[in-house]
């Protein structure tokens, strides 16, 4: 463990690891420090010069992001003669900086227009026409849109390429105030982790191709929860606007800081399956493929539990803890068997070292905990004897339609399948970011999502529809 030391920082004394760098603890104590060029995942670069703070004992002041922390030192972040300096930086920063804002993406998340604000650099000193221009909108590829006027060199994109992916797309071309960011000759940007250039950006230089000119950031509600593309369980913002007279929509997915997890990042495939809730949704449920109400499919299910004696449920390994834990209960009060058997989640050409798994499915390690049986063998011998199968969610029986033969299906999804299609009942479900619940990634995390969407017609649950069931066989009636 590093040694600890005593720091005094705007007057206020507390504890820092002696050695590590001064502009980490300015942004763990949550103390304003203007900077463009650092990021705690890439490490210091030096080159913006905004993080400038004054240091007594030193003669000029001295960049927070390669500064050492001593013990006894003491840091001002405040004061008239520093921020001098870091206005005076600003407006050097500013010189060919493009009066963008009104129809710039980032307008609302830029640290660029956060400084000037603060900064309040209301009336420009330099010749308007004298500014340099470069491009304004090139596509780098990977959903990447670069408008190089707009950038402010602090080389975090070419950073990321360089000591993250190691995919080295990117470089800085020319010199002096006309060097621009831009991909090498006949090497687009082109990794599984291309899009995460767009968060580090600081400015509006790099956008989300699939996300410009959809939505005004601050018109946006957000929510904490985790992506469910593999079983990494990457942590991640959900950007969400309910317009109108229209349904509550996500817009994009953004990845959320979890060191343990997965760092700042996610992965492009997982950014971009935000489009999978409100695509192919299943939404009106069924009695023989004739659509009738929730409730009629309901009272249809608790029948069938109470005319068959031979059951077997089958969850997939997407579901949540509470949901998997709600159906095994049920399952032990009707003396039935549950399998978790998914076998279809396991994408061998998926997973890497860094963020993807290859197991798609977010829960599985829930089964382990719960002692849900998840084998082939098991599954085999209780789907043979089962004369009703109810299926929750699980795929796997979409290319595999035969092993259902005269067996009565009870289908319960959120998005269309073939699984509905040969089903008796089939019941539509509130998909994985309409519900709250609790998620065991692949390292045995877990991880709680509270959704905050806003549905219009809110689907039901399967803790509702479970709730439901068990009082129907407690009063032994429908």
């Amino acid at each position: 463990m590093s040694e600890m030391v005593d720091i005094t920082i705007n007057g206020a004394q507390m504890q820092a690891s002696k050695g590590s760098l001064l502009i980490d603890k300015l942004l763990d104590e949550n103390i304003h420090i203007p900077h463009f060029c650092y990021h705690q995942a890439l490490g210091k670069d030096g080159n913006c010069r905004m993080c400038m703070v004054e240091i007594e004992g030193q003669k000029r002041p001295q960049i927070a992001c390669d500064t050492p922390i001593k013990d006894g030192m003491i840091v001002r972040t405040t004061g008239k003669n520093i921020e001098k300096v870091r206005r005076d930086i600003l407006e050097l920063e500013l010189i060919n900086h493009p009066i963008d804002c009104p129809t710039c993406d980032q307008a609302g998340e830029c640290k660029l227009q956060d400084y000037y604000m603060l900064s309040g650099f209301y009336e420009s000193r330099i010749n308007v026409e004298a500014k340099n221009h470069a491009r304004k909108r090139t596509d780098l590829g990977s959903n990447v849109m670069l408008d190089q006027e707009r950038c402010v060199l602090c080389t975090r994109c070419i950073r990321f390429c360089s000591n993250i992916t190691k995919t080295n797309e990117l470089g800085v071309i020319n010199r002096g105030d006309h060097s621009v960011i831009g991909t090498f000759p006949g090497k687009p940007l082109d990794n599984p982790y291309a899009m995460n250039v767009i968060d580090i950006c600081p400015v509006g230089a790099l956008t989300n191709k699939d996300f410009r000119f959809k939505q005004r950031v601050w018109f946006l509600e957000t929510f904490d929860a985790i992506c469910n593309g593999c079983s990494k369980g990457c942590n991640i913002y959900v950007d969400h606007r309910k317009e109108k007279y229209k349904d509550d929509q996500i817009f994009r997915f953004r990845p959320r800081v979890n060191k343990a997890i997965n760092g700042w990042f996610m992965c492009d495939e997982g950014r971009l399956s935000y489009t999978n809730e409100s695509t192919n949704r299943f939404e009106t449920a069924q009695i023989d493929k004739n659509p009738t109400l929730i409730d009629n499919t309901i009272t249809h299910i608790f029948k069938e539990l109470s005319t068959n004696k031979n059951i077997l449920f089958v969850l997939s390994a997407n579901l949540s803890y509470e949901e998997m834990l709600n159906v095994k209960n049920l399952a032990i009060k009707l003396n039935v068997q549950v399998s978790g058997y998914s076998p279809n989640t396991i994408d061998e050409n998926f997973g890497d070292d860094y963020l993807k798994n290859n197991d798609r499915a977010v829960n599985r390690n829930s089964f382990k905990e719960l002692e849900i049986n998840e084998t082939k063998e098991f599954f085999d011998s209780s789907l043979n004897s089962a004369s009703l199968v109810i299926i929750i969610e699980n795929n796997y029986f979409d290319n595999n339609k035969s092993l259902l033969e005269n067996k009565k299906v009870i289908s319960l999804f959120s998005h269309n399948c073939e699984t509905i299609q040969y089903s008796n009942v089939a019941i539509p479900l509130a998909s994985f970011y309409e519900k709250s619940g609790t998620y065991i990634n692949a390292d045995g995390i877990k991880q709680k999502v509270i959704s905050k969407m806003n549905k219009n017609t809110p689907q039901k649950t399967i803790t509702t529809i479970i709730e439901d069931l068990k009082s129907m066989i407690e009063k032994g009636t429908v």
